[in-house]
């Protein structure tokens, strides 16, 4: 593991900015290639002032979000069309059906935004969350706006860790570690507030109709 370490940040020096573009390419695909291995040893090399903080992060970011677009028009252009003739087919085998479809979509569009947020922050299938988006037609700008904020935040945590641990794995590996737990109740609690705001809208909401429903009645 640390001969593969050692080559993957040889590599990231010796292509520079190219090689973070082909590695978070990877990362955006089906792939399971963690943004870990780019953005980290790009961060060693910003140490050793061979690569500029700036455009490394550019790069970065911009690679996840144009990636994240060509998986979201892919969604939205062909996917419907093969999610809903595989439930017509099939769902029923699978406990689905159009019903399950639209909750979903109607899900899709009141929270959209923050389930974007949150899945750029999980391996593994950060990059699947732009199907579902493309499919359910979420707004291009907020998926953009959602999109670049996850993954330019999380690029810069691992730019950071790249750039103060160095070539210390095992320092890499604490700092990681640490920051995924820091990740997963920053997550958590962001979580925590958006259902406790939703709630407390759809409670203001319900005795909004009430008193407009009582007004009514009185006028009659």
């Amino acid at each position: 593991m640390h001969d593969l370490y050692d080559i993957i940040v040889s590599l990231s020096e010796q292509f520079g900015y190219l090689g973070i573009f082909i590695m978070m390419t990877i990362e955006s695909s089906f792939i399971p290639f963690p943004s870990e291995l780019a953005m980290i040893p790009a961060g060693i090399n910003i140490a050793t002032w061979s690569m500029s903080v700036y455009l490394v992060f550019l790069a970065g970011t911009l690679w996840a979000i144009l990636w994240a677009s060509i998986n979201y028009f892919g969604g939205m252009y062909l996917g419907k069309p093969v999610v809903t003739t595989l439930i017509h087919k099939y769902g029923k085998y699978i406990f689905l059906n159009e019903k399950h479809y639209d909750k979903s979509e109607a899900y899709f569009e009141e929270h959209g935004s923050i389930t974007t947020l949150v899945w750029r922050f999980i391996p593994a299938v950060r990059q699947l969350i732009s199907i579902p988006a493309g499919i359910f037609k979420m707004h291009y700008g907020k998926f953009i706006f959602y999109t670049a904020l996850g993954a330019g935040i999380w690029n810069a945590v691992l730019i950071l860790i790249g750039y103060i641990a160095g070539k210390n794995e095992d320092k890499i590996k604490q700092l990681t570690w640490e920051a995924l737990l820091i990740t997963v109740v920053v997550l958590g609690t962001i979580i925590g507030a958006y259902v406790y705001y939703v709630k407390s809208q759809a409670k203001k909401l319900r005795k909004l109709e009430k008193k407009i429903e009582k007004q009514a009645h009185k006028n009659t």
